[in-house]
């Protein structure tokens, strides 16, 4: 079984930053390609960010030059650096990530709890 826990949302004005942590635990034993996601009320769920295991990237049209996904494999750990945050960005941030587990190399994809961002004055 493998857990994937967010942190780091919160409220936050135009303009500001926050830092999205997405950690995995359990039984691990590799972590693939990790996407952070997003709903906002009443919208679908939209892809924001990607990062491979080899650190390759992919990003929403309306976060590039804004968000950076990166990831640190030796603590199981996906981050999401937003900056220059707009309202629109506000939704609940969600970490996918596909995990091959540690007893049979099973490849599984799981979602994590979600965390609230919103951006407001």
């Amino acid at each position: 079984q493998v857990q994937l826990v967010e942190s780091g949302g919160g409220l936050v004005q135009p303009g500001e930053s926050l830092r999205l942590s997405c950690a995995a635990s359990g039984s691990i034993f590799r972590i693939n390609a990790v996407g952070w996601y997003r709903q906002a009320p009443g919208k679908q769920r939209e892809l924001v960010a990607s990062i491979t295991r080899g650190d390759s990237t992919n990003y929403a049209d309306s976060v590039k030059g804004r968000f950076t996904i990166s990831r640190d494999n030796s603590k199981n750990t996906v981050y999401l650096q937003m900056n220059s945050l707009k309202p629109e960005d506000t939704a609940v941030y969600y970490c996918n990530a596909d995990v091959r587990n540690a007893a049979g190399y099973d490849l599984y994809n799981y979602w994590g709890q979600g965390t609230q961002v919103t951006v407001s004055s």
